[in-house]
């Protein structure tokens, strides 16, 4: 009996690392160093990414992984099908023209993980943010907009998902497209205005942004937010 739990899990744990594989090698192929997505390209292997997105519709995190490897497994759905969801309405300007019964992209009940639908919104507030004390999630899910930060080319893992997820905070912080930081001002992303609770839980929102900042910020520096660019992070 034993053997066979073992043989059961040691299939599982190849299926899970092969499939995960194959949505790494998709973003590997078709997002750049700079986060932008050939959705055009993209669209041609829409069968492979099928295949990802049909391991994630029949499998349901276990109660023994580790807090990395739940988090990955959430933060790659959220991705995959987002990716999806751009690719069924391709070509389009911006996530934001997509509509179903009324209903934005977010809240569309359409992600399908262990043969539950679930929406994006829920997968973001109600499991990753909700469960897990880490505002790093914020760099781990993409919304698919110029001002997102950028979609990592790679799948996480639960080896992977701490140390790329401080190389994509660290990224974001310090991109001059996306916030623009002196040591005295700082004009930064409406997603530190959005979610301020999350990053403020152990210090103060200058506190969290100096943890990443290449340039050391004044305690007292002024805050304002800058206008979200919801455009298309397409090539």
């Amino acid at each position: 009996m034993r053997k066979i739990f073992l043989f059961l899990s040691l299939s599982f744990f190849i299926s899970s690392y092969g499939q995960t594989s194959v949505f790494n090698s998709l973003l590997k192929k078709h997002v750049d160093t700079k986060g932008n997505v050939n959705y055009k390209a993209f669209k041609n292997d829409e069968a492979k990414l099928q295949d990802y997105l049909s391991y994630l519709a029949k499998t349901s995190p276990q109660k023994s992984w580790s807090a990395a490897k739940t988090k990955a497994f959430w933060v790659n759905a959220y991705n995959a099908y987002t990716i999806k969801l751009i690719l069924d309405n391709y070509p389009l300007k911006s996530i934001t023209n997509i509509k179903k019964g009324g209903k934005d992209a977010w809240n569309i009940k359409f992600a399908k993980v262990g043969g539950k639908n679930y929406t994006l919104n829920h997968i973001e507030h109600e499991i990753l943010r909700k469960k897990f004390n880490d505002p790093k999630i914020h760099v781990g899910v993409n919304c698919a907009s110029g001002s997102c930060p950028q979609l990592g080319n790679f799948a996480f893992t639960e080896a992977n998902y701490e140390a790329k997820t401080d190389a994509l905070m660290k990224k974001f912080v310090n991109d001059t497209k996306r916030n623009k930081i002196s040591g005295d001002k700082v004009q930064i992303s409406k997603i530190f205005e959005w979610f301020k609770g999350d990053f403020t839980k152990n210090g103060s929102l200058i506190d969290f942004l100096n943890k990443y900042s290449n340039t050391k910020i004044s305690s007292n520096a002024k805050i304002k937010y800058l206008q979200y660019d919801w455009s298309l992070n397409g090539k």
